[in-house]
């Protein structure tokens, strides 16, 4: 997939007269979907692409060997289970195509220098001090974090890293922290539930809003493995109808609360300066999504 493939399927306008998602309103997913723009500029930002590109990675073998490199070079098995959500051969064809090209050091700084020059394209007038004051702020909750990285393996591999010298960069590293800290509780709180990867992701769908299939697709799920899925949905008393039953909704809902939960106890050196942290990202995240380096549709933004 090369930039203009990855601009027509992610980076396209949102359908019109699209409802809003139906998500909780709380201060953690509040902070979530307000950095994560800035932490996923190294996968959707153009000279983040060019960097991969270089070393003769695409989109997605970029994006599933930057992702992992954090953790070392585990075998495929060990990815599989930490992106969760994908489909498990279409994983495994990607991670070993983009280990043949080049080296875990290599997609590192080329990772890494490519967010930067991204966030410096997109955001070339951020006063320094208003990024060291965010950085600041974020680091209380990620070293909060990395006192404890038991069942967060994405996150663990990232605080294996050493921090970036650019400011730029150490925002983008510290929103990541934040980022991939969220994943993997919220992936933990699903398989808790007893849902697999791709019912993690038709739930998601349901609960949110989203067309069937329309974001379990994208994630390399077969139609027929969705629909087998679905049934057993259907079998458990999730999904009557084409929606969330009662229980399903109220699953669902527990599975945003202990991932909201998780997120409180690493957020609380914050205090009251998230709302103000919040509304900083927020605004530095939509000078990102106008100039075309992160999805605009807002389903897409806030299904992590």
């Amino acid at each position: 997939m090369d930039y203009a493939e990855l601009q027509a399927a992610f980076l396209g306008a949102p359908a019109e007269g699209q409802t809003p998602p139906r998500i909780p309103d709380h201060p953690a997913r509040r902070l979530r979907d307000a950095a994560e723009p800035i932490a996923t500029i190294g996968f959707w930002g153009r000279p983040a692409y060019d960097r991969l590109a270089e070393l003769g990675l695409d989109f997605l073998t970029g994006y599933v060997w930057a992702r992992t490199a954090p953790l070392g070079e585990p075998s495929a098995p060990v990815v599989v289970a930490a992106f969760g959500v994908f489909e498990p051969s279409l994983v495994t064809s990607l991670y070993e195509q983009a280990r043949a090209l080049c080296s875990r050091a290599q997609v590192l700084a080329a990772r890494e220098a490519g967010a930067v020059a991204s966030l410096h394209d997109l955001l070339p007038d951020l006063p320094t001090g208003d990024v060291a004051a965010a950085v600041a702020l974020l680091r209380r909750a990620t070293d909060v974090a990395a006192a404890d990285v038991a069942g967060r393996p994405l996150f663990a591999g990232l605080t294996s890293l050493p921090w970036p010298a650019n400011p730029l960069g150490q925002l983008w590293h510290a929103t990541n922290l934040l980022r991939e800290y969220r994943g993997d509780v919220h992936q933990a709180a699903n398989v808790a539930a007893g849902l697999t990867g791709v019912q993690m992701n038709l739930v998601t769908e349901y609960w949110i809003g989203w067309e069937p299939t329309a974001y379990a697709g994208s994630r390399g799920w077969a139609p027929e493995v969705m629909a087998a899925a679905d049934d057993d949905l259907v079998e458990r008393g999730w999904v009557a109808d084409g929606a969330l039953t009662a229980r399903g909704q109220r699953q669902r809902d527990d599975i945003e609360a202990q991932t909201d939960a998780a997120l409180e106890r690493v957020l609380f050196p914050v205090g009251d300066e998230l709302p103000a942290l919040t509304d900083l990202l927020d605004r530095w995240s939509a000078a990102i999504v106008a100039g075309g380096a992160a999805p605009p549709d807002p389903y897409k933004r806030v299904s992590g």
